[in-house]
């Protein structure tokens, strides 16, 4: 079993600290979850990471992300003699393979109960009786605006509680839109989260008069770990609740 992990991601942060919290001796500054990381050294942003630190941690592994981490940052690690293991997450399952890969196979743990926990949820909301059906438009950026396009383990999240992206079959994953085009889109709402960008009553609802707005919690709609086992009823309430 590895003794000594950098996660460069927060959301496996978060993993890897509720399943087996002393294994991290390096993490990113942006990981925020769970509030005590203990001795963890703070080793630069998810796109910024500091390189030579990590190595001189010696980690046993580095647990990253191809789209949350940049492809020349980890191929540095690599060449300092440093194992990277690079996740990938489009959807549900591939996250749920991918925390399998990671703390199962990778790390040598026993399956943590809320990852159990999470499969569950899911499954019972694939259960449920079919929600009503809701358009929507996701912005995670402003100046310029960006917004959810296709392929995206947000938009499946949503998708699976009812909510159908609008710009689900646009060519990009992460298009620009004009704000205008926005408004114009026809949605039943706008769904804001408040990562990467933090969007709030103040600050996103007022570009789209007339719109309701959905504020959601990014932890929730875009992080794969521990907390996919609460994200559907956070998501649904903060839906239902959209003004």
């Amino acid at each position: 079993m590895r003794r000594r992990v950098v996660s460069l991601v927060p959301s496996l942060t978060e993993a890897v600290a509720e399943s087996a919290p002393g294994l991290l001796v390096g993490v990113t500054d942006w990981c925020t979850h769970p509030g005590d990381l203990g001795a963890a050294e703070r080793i630069g942003g998810t796109k910024n990471p500091d390189v030579r630190r990590i190595a001189e941690l010696r980690p046993d592994l580095v647990i990253a992300n191809e789209e949350e981490n940049r492809a020349p940052d980890l191929a540095a690690l690599r060449a300092e003699g440093v194992e990277v293991l690079v996740t990938e997450v489009r959807d549900l399952p591939q996250a749920l393979r991918e925390l399998d890969r990671v703390l199962v196979g990778a790390l040598g743990l026993a399956r943590p109960a809320w990852l159990a926990d999470a499969e569950a949820a899911w499954r019972r909301v694939a259960r449920a009786e079919p929600v009503e059906q809701l358009t929507a438009f996701v912005p995670v950026w402003r100046r310029p605006w960006m917004v959810l396009g296709r392929d995206t383990f947000a938009g499946d999240l949503l998708g699976r509680l009812g909510v159908r992206n609008v710009y689900a079959g646009h060519a990009e994953r992460y298009p620009r839109i004009p704000v205008e085009e926005l408004a114009a889109a026809g949605c039943d709402l706008v769904v804001l989260p408040d990562e990467p960008y933090a969007f709030s009553a103040g600050d996103g609802p007022e570009a789209f008069p007339g719109l309701r707005a959905a504020l959601v919690s990014g932890r929730h709609l875009t992080w794969y770990g521990p907390s996919l086992a609460e994200a559907p009823g956070v998501l649904a309430e903060a839906v239902r609740s959209a003004g």
